[in-house]
């Protein structure tokens, strides 16, 4: 579809389908024909790549072909095209996480991550896990920095054409940055690690509501953004970048207090229709990509709709707790897909976070007592914005404990129920200790990646005389290489 021809597509007659898919979810939910046997995980990892500079390298094209891909569905692992030229996506086969689930995620990571490599190499260029692109630059921000990837083409103009004027990105962190930008170019500088979980439709409120009340726990630990344009921001820049990275509000439409499309939420839900009628209550189409299917006639017939327009609506409503309907192997079913935590630094700290997060997730989501039930909505928000804002050495509001250090809250509290969760899935005591140990010893050291970012940019500054971007292109090419040895980042020298 043309840029022309964007501008004068059915808004009326897309919206209708939009609601003809939630009206065949609301009967297939009725009707307790989704997925309910099968509790699988998904991963998916964002990347970026780096010159040997350690400035961006728009490179993605020449290292996807060199993964011997001929489309964007073909290469390893799933590999493809992400928002900006510089950034990829891989997609992990799903799986239980029972047994030795989470170290055979390790192994997968860094077998795939070690043929990335390879391919990057060929490019001649770097591969970086990393939270927000620290080298990325002002001068780099125009619409060339995207994908080729058509997709990506149609979302900035989009964007752009719905909000009506610039992106202001305005960020008071340890330093500050105020910028304007003709495109949706500044959000391609996030990237990070989705966690997904299929659970029963008559489970899905309690997992997304424990999802939300422990994500300010999950960005405290694994915070790993703190630079943007060269300068220091928030610890998890990511959170209010995507904010202001992904805005279609206009100003009176902002003014107004109209919900930005990276959305943390406003309440606990009693079901997932709440989430999607949210979504077509708050937000307008984005991706005008319309299906043949009629989703009310293949319902009613007894078949499984793909609901094309309600998935690629939902993909454009950038919540940190997104609800996905997917079709796998010809069964319908739900999912929370978990959009937390910053990509990196290494396989074994993703795989960290993910233990963190599914054994918190699956106790508090089976709890007698819910923790929606012992924290205001709001707290949650809050304890999010602090952790984003703060990282490890942030506080959090929680039940029975009051305002209390992150890493005490973790040590004390959350650790052992993280344990508890994990071993109700099934996986080994092994998996169980060595995963949840990274956790404990970046709340005994302090350190995780954003920590580690900023202290080894105040070594290059002040004990190398480096200037800040120098300084910034020294650690870059420093955390690659380290990232690429595979030890958790706690261990890392500065």
């Amino acid at each position: 579809m043309t840029g022309s021809a964007l501008r004068h597509w059915d808004h009326p007659a897309y919206t209708a389908r939009l609601q003809a898919g939630r009206t065949a979810l609301a009967q297939l939910l009725a009707d307790r024909r989704l997925d309910r046997d099968r509790p699988m995980t998904g991963l998916e990892l964002e990347l970026d790549l780096v010159e040997p500079t350690g400035d961006p390298a728009f490179a993605n094209d020449a290292v996807l072909e060199h993964l011997h891909t001929s489309g964007e569905e073909d290469a390893l692992y799933g590999a493809q095209h992400e928002l900006g030229a510089f950034n990829i996506e891989l997609n992990l086969p799903p799986r239980l996480l029972d047994g030795a689930g989470i170290s055979w995620y390790e192994s997968d990571l860094a077998a795939v991550l070690s043929e990335v490599r390879e391919a990057a190499d060929k490019a001649g260029v770097r591969v970086c896990p990393i939270g927000t692109m620290p080298t990325l630059s002002t001068d780099h921000m125009h619409v060339e920095a995207l994908s080729t990837a058509r997709r990506y083409r149609i979302l900035n103009e989009q964007i752009m054409s719905q909000r009506g004027e610039d992106l202001r990105i305005d960020i008071r962190g340890a330093e500050s940055v105020d910028f304007t930008s003709s495109s949706i170019a500044p959000e391609s500088a996030n990237t990070s690690v989705q966690f997904h979980l299929q659970v029963s439709p008559e489970d899905f409120a309690r997992y997304w509501n424990a999802a939300q009340a422990i994500a300010g726990v999950q960005v405290a630990m694994g915070a790993n953004s703190p630079y943007l344009f060269g300068r220091q921001l928030w610890a998890e820049t990511r959170v209010i970048l995507f904010e202001q990275g992904t805005d279609t509000r206009r100003a009176h439409q902002r003014e107004a207090g109209a919900r930005p499309r990276a959305w943390f939420g406003e309440r606990w839900i009693d079901g997932v229709l709440d989430l999607f009628d949210e979504n077509y209550r708050h937000f307008a189409p984005l991706l005008p990509l319309c299906d043949e299917e009629d989703p009310l006639a293949v319902t009613a017939a007894g078949g499984v709709p793909s609901l094309r327009e309600l998935r690629y609506h939902n993909g454009t409503v950038y919540r940190w707790n997104r609800p996905v309907y997917d079709v796998s192997s010809g069964r319908p079913h739900l999912r929370v897909e978990n959009r937390v935590v910053a990509a990196g630094p290494t396989a074994a700290d993703i795989c960290a976070n993910m233990a963190l997060f599914y054994g918190l997730v699956v106790h508090y989501a089976n709890a007698p007592v819910p923790l929606c039930e012992e924290m205001d909505f709001a707290q949650a928000a809050a304890n999010f914005r602090s952790a984003a804002r703060h990282g490890i050495h942030a506080d959090q509001w929680w039940p029975g404990r009051g305002l209390v250090p992150a890493r005490t809250l973790v040590l004390e509290d959350l650790l052992p129920k993280a344990a508890e969760g994990l071993a109700a899935m099934g996986v080994v005591s092994r998996d169980i200790g060595r995963f949840l140990g990274v956790i404990e010893a970046r709340c005994r050291r302090g350190v995780n990646g954003a920590t580690w970012q900023v202290a080894r940019v105040q070594v290059a500054e002040h004990r190398q005389r480096l200037e800040r971007r120098d300084a910034l292109r020294a650690m870059v090419l420093d955390y690659a290489a380290r990232s690429a040895d595979g030890k958790p980042v706690h261990d890392w020298e500065v």
